[in-house]
């Protein structure tokens, strides 16, 4: 169990959230203030396997052995047994479940929140002509309803929302794609006799309990920062987590697994922080188990799990490109990108522990889906047909049971499916992506209009694609300029390219092409090269490439090889000079219209004052309750309130007040004495500063992309945010108010 770095770790099996809440919970106090020392004394523990059985030496006395299920996964206490004198209820027991992995759940999909959660009473009426979400078509089509039927795993819940016609007071935050925030039209919203028998209804007791254990535990975790949050605190999260799953909140119990994984990582010092997706995952647990402990009925607040399907009939699909997969935990791999005729996206997945080395070699390696034997590269170029197939919920093909794929020929980018992701601005695919709305968790989100899918269940993530002309270069990066879409764009000469926005690489490490790719093709500006990538939302006006190739109508574009398919992948595929042609129109001048110039352009966002506030609410998490209640003691805090408020952000500057007022308040008993302070109180006023600063980073987003117009909001990316925000520091109602 040695960490990376030293030598080959040997990977403990995963364990079941009540398994080690159960083992932590059976230690007395005195163990348990032992327990942290414990576990971090594992990391250099040897681990020996044998017969699926896992074997850990904690000393001389004392030898631990998991013996997971079948599915190996430690689901019950037990399957972990420990030779000392005090088991089952012993120390090193605890510790080595600690040290495992959380199993995997299946996930519920991201909380979608609306701008107006934000708003106060006065502004809690629905917008006129809101109508509340309809029931998502779980089948999306004949072919995903009998694939249902036959899923192998009868006894998991099917996926979807009940309808409903009644709108709820926190309607406004409910389960969605981002692509399909509004309902739908008048006349289409579901029928009366089926509305009035699937109403929502309110959260049943237990229901209520069990997000109040989980508000509680989350609070406590807020209070202690990732620096005092240790395997006491885990576990109390767990045991909670796994009282939510018993009485069905899917979202919450996902939510809480999320935050403890975030845990683990964000304190492992052999692996890259992750403190962004520990704000997002705790301010998501926080808000869900507000609402829900609140006895709000709306059916989004509980979630769905989500299962594979079996579409009907063969799948026919065609590959795009390669991604290389470069993740925490030592992981590398490929994912292969396939489309199908109806403009579905799928993906093969190819990841394992190997680290970047691995995803180099990943490429080229084979791919197997049961008796079919190919590489990724060739699936890639080509395409294949698949009978009885398996579909995960994010779209990844699975190798179960009855599946046969054969292969197929493919098609170049001008001919195949994916024209039509190049049919249409990039402002148009932005706006999807990124709505003026505030979204949970953008990495769950999708975009899946045209589909045939209204919440995306099934398929993967359609890329982005778009054709550009390179400009200039900045760094790594390449500033371009989106070409007019079209096939006769080139009719009449040189178009006018619009806006500019950043090109960035998918990865930057050396083991990869990806740099080395991004010169070559900063080498040459006035370049026109059509571009598929994803848009990176933690950067404004940048899209991650993932595959270029050339455009179709001029000469001043790429000259790739035939066996290429008329792409190259960015990651993997090395760009040299016989693929450009040898000469190069200068780019096109900028419009004074769309361009005012890319020094003025270049970072929108840079000189945005909200890094003010996220600074507060990450130091709040990393920190703890009494670390934010230092930083906000002396000038530098009431400068950025001024500051702030200088800028037009006046809720974001009353929010990071009242946090660090309610952060160093602490209250006194009868005798004077300090009682403590108030961990709900506390965890009320964070996550209304964590729900406005996701509010007002999504509407920057929205707003700095190029072209893009606000169809319901102003020119200023706060204007929304800031003006139907309460701030009510006592009243913990004001978040969904």
């Amino acid at each position: 169990m040695t960490r990376s770095g030293t030598t080959n770790p040997l990977p403990l099996p995963p364990v079941a959230p009540e398994v080690f809440a159960s083992a932590v919970e059976s230690l007395t106090t005195r163990l348990r203030g032992r327990l942290d020392a414990a576990v971090e004394a594992l990391t250099a523990a040897p681990v020996t396997a044998e017969d699926g059985t896992f074997a850990v030496r904690c000393g001389q006395d004392a030898l631990v052995t998991l013996a997971p299920d079948p599915s190996g996964t430690v689901t019950d206490t037990e399957q972990a047994h420990c030779t000392c004198l005090l088991a089952p209820r012993c120390l090193h027991r605890a510790a080595v479940l600690g040290a495992c992995p959380i199993a995997v759940t299946e996930p519920a999909r991201p909380v979608v929140i609306a701008p107006s959660v934000l708003s106060g009473p006065g502004a809690a009426a629905e917008p006129t002509g809101a109508v509340p979400p309809t029931e998502p078509d779980c089948s999306a089509g004949p072919n995903r309803r009998a694939g249902a039927d036959r899923s192998p795993e009868p006894d998991r819940p099917t996926d979807g929302i009940r309808p409903t016609e009644h709108v709820s007071t926190t309607e406004r935050v409910r389960l969605a794609e981002p692509d399909h925030l509004a309902g739908p039209g008048p006349g289409t919203g579901p029928e009366p006799a089926r509305a009035s028998a699937d109403a929502p209804t309110e959260p049943t007791a237990a229901q209520i309990r069990a997000a109040s254990g989980l508000w509680t535990a989350a609070a406590a975790v807020l209070s202690a920062g990732t620096a005092g949050t240790g395997a006491v605190l885990e576990a109390e999260l767990l045991r909670a987590a796994h009282t939510a799953r018993l009485t069905g909140l899917h979202r919450a119990e996902a939510a809480a697994l999320s935050v403890v994984r975030c845990l683990r990582t964000t304190r492992d010092p052999y692996s890259p922080g992750r403190l962004t997706e520990l704000v997002t995952a705790l301010r998501e647990l926080l808000l869900a188990a507000h609402l829900l402990k609140a006895g709000d009925p709306e059916p989004a607040l509980i979630g769905a799990v989500r299962r594979n399907h079996r579409p009907d009939g063969s799948l026919r699909l065609y590959g795009v490109c390669r991604e290389p997969v470069i993740g925490a935990d030592d992981l590398g791999g490929v994912v292969t990108h396939l489309i199908d005729d109806d403009g579905r996206w799928y993906t093969l997945r190819d990841v394992q522990p190997g680290g970047p080395a691995r995803a180099r070699r990943a490429g080229t390696a084979l791919v197997a889906i049961r008796s079919f034997l190919s590489d990724h590269f060739r699936v890639s170029r080509g395409g294949l047909i698949i009978s009885g197939a398996t579909v995960s919920p994010e779209g990844r093909l699975l190798a179960e049971r009855g599946v046969r794929a054969t292969f197929a020929a493919g098609r170049p980018w001008s001919e195949a499916a994916p024209a039509t992701v190049f049919a249409r601005p990039l402002a148009e695919s932005t706006a999807v992506r990124f709505p003026a709305s505030l979204v949970g968790d953008l990495g769950g989100a999708g975009d899946h209009e045209g589909t045939g899918d209204p919440e995306g269940v099934g398929y993967a993530r359609p890329l982005i694609g778009c054709d550009v002309e390179i400009a200039a270069t900045d760094g790594e990066d390449l500033l371009v300029r989106e070409l007019p879409c079209g096939g006769d764009a080139f009719a009449d000469g040189r178009p006018n390219p619009g806006a500019p926005f950043r090109l960035a690489p998918a990865h930057s490490h050396p083991a990869l092409a990806h740099s080395a790719n991004f010169r070559r093709l900063g080498a040459r500006p006035g370049l026109r090269i059509r571009v598929l990538g994803r848009l990176d939302p933690d950067r404004v006006t940048t899209l991650r490439a993932l595959a270029v190739g050339p455009v179709p109508g001029t000469e001043a574009t790429l000259r790739l090889p035939d066996d290429w398919r008329g792409r190259a992948d960015l990651g993997y595929d090395v760009l040299l000079s016989d693929h450009f042609p040898p000469d190069i129109p200068s780019p096109s001048p900028p419009s004074p219209s769309t361009s005012p110039g890319f020094s003025s352009w270049a970072a929108p966002s840079a000189d945005s004052p909200l890094w003010r506030v996220r600074r507060l609410v990450e130091l709040a998490v990393t920190g703890g309750r009494r670390i934010a209640a230092e930083s906000t003691r002396g000038n530098d805090h009431e400068g950025h309130a001024a500051v702030l408020r200088r800028s037009g952000l006046v809720t974001g500057s009353d929010l990071i007040t009242a946090l660090g007022a309610v952060a160093g308040r602490r209250s006194l008993d009868v005798f004077g004495r300090h009682s403590g302070a108030d961990p709900d109180q506390y965890a009320t006023r964070w996550l209304a500063t964590a729900v406005y600063l996701a509010a007002a980073e999504a509407n920057l987003r929205h707003g700095t992309w190029p072209g893009h117009e606000h169809a319901d909001t102003d020119t200023d990316t706060d204007t929304d945010t800031d003006t139907d925000t309460s701030v009510d520091t006592d009243d913990s109602r004001s978040i969904d108010s």
